[in-house]
């Protein structure tokens, strides 16, 4: 009996999970009840319409991911929800807009989605842009971490934002979106960004956006915005800068990686709420004594290298109506 779980094996490590946050610039969430396949979309509620749909788009390379959503799996079976998260079309951005539709039959979710993908107009009193949607991996016939620490993860977080009182928070089980060995994870929409290893705490943390924001440093994934490879720059600006992070907006102004992927270069702009702008400049440097050697899976036949980085080199120039320059150097390894 095959008695690895990727998730401890991960603890055990210590892996450092920063730089796993996949980046898509669409998210295409359908409400479907359980059991859900290996194959999320082999399931048996999905009609024949969705499925051929799905293969088209897949064979197109759209950087759009389909995911399953369900809060009760004898819910709704006929009626369901469909929320399309789109990244923001601006120089810049801090998330994704979001489309929200109801259906009373699964055979019409397809044509809503083709209607999006071929660029029609949208019915804009669908869209509920005040809902935060957050979505935990709980995709047990995937990966079986995911029932071992999704599952209970999710029946206390739906518990931890009602007695906090979060009115407009909504909290979904979701099918496949990747690190089975960080279980349990949740993408945190508006944002986009991931998270992983989480208990209560760190999760009520998250949600109030309080606390230490060092403990960002063990559960933050990455912001999906962003590429994985540069994540750990995102990191090191929130520990610059706290929670007020989050109503930054960002533009990656240039990324360049070299051949072997153990040198990366990149340029970031920051807006802040107030109209104030700074470019930041970074060195990311592989990081020997982080990089990594696991099984991704509980079903993984071999190790897979994971590279992680470190910030070698930061340079603020600041740029506002007075064109004040100013250059502020940091040598230091992200800990």
């Amino acid at each position: 009996m095959n008695t690895f779980f990727c998730a401890d094996a991960c603890r055990k490590a210590d892996e450092d999970i920063i730089g796993s946050g996949t980046n898509y610039s669409v998210y295409i969430l359908i409400e479907c009840p359980y059991p859900w396949e290996y194959n999320a979309f082999e399931s048996r509620f999905l009609p024949k319409n969705l499925e051929i749909l799905m293969t088209e788009v897949n064979r197109a390379k759209l950087s759009l991911r389909f995911l399953l959503i369900t809060q009760n799996q004898n819910y709704r079976q006929n009626n369901r929800k469909i929320l399309i998260y789109e990244k923001e079309q601006s120089s810049f951005i801090n998330g994704y807009k979001k489309y929200e539709f109801d259906v009373d039959h699964p055979e019409k979710i397809a044509p809503i989605i083709q209607k999006y993908l071929a660029g029609d107009n949208l019915d804009t009193k669908t869209q509920n842009p005040r809902t935060r949607d957050i979505l935990v991996c709980t995709h047990g016939s995937h990966d079986k971490c995911c029932a071992k620490y999704g599952n209970p993860f999710y029946t206390e977080a739906k518990k931890t934002i009602s007695q906090l009182g979060l009115k407009n928070t909504r909290i979904w089980k979701a099918s496949h979106f990747g690190g089975h060995r960080f279980a349990p994870t949740i993408i945190d929409f508006p944002d986009g960004r991931y998270y992983g290893l989480l208990n209560q705490e760190s999760f009520q943390a998250i949600l109030l956006r309080t606390e230490n924001i060092e403990l960002l440093n063990r559960v933050y994934r990455g912001w999906g915005i962003l590429p994985t490879c540069i994540q750990v720059l995102e990191r090191e600006l929130i520990f610059r800068h706290g929670w007020e992070w989050f109503e930054y907006k960002i533009n990656l102004l240039n990324l360049e990686i070299n051949s072997d992927k153990t040198l990366i270069k990149a340029q970031l702009g920051v807006l802040k709420p107030d109209g104030y702008q700074y470019i930041c400049q970074a060195k990311l440097v592989k990081d020997e004594t982080k990089t990594i050697h696991l099984k991704g899976s509980c079903d993984a036949s071999k190790q897979s290298e994971f590279i992680k980085y470190y910030v070698n080199h930061l340079s603020f120039k600041i740029e506002n109506k007075t064109s004040e320059k100013m250059l502020i150097n940091s040598q230091k390894k992200v800990s």
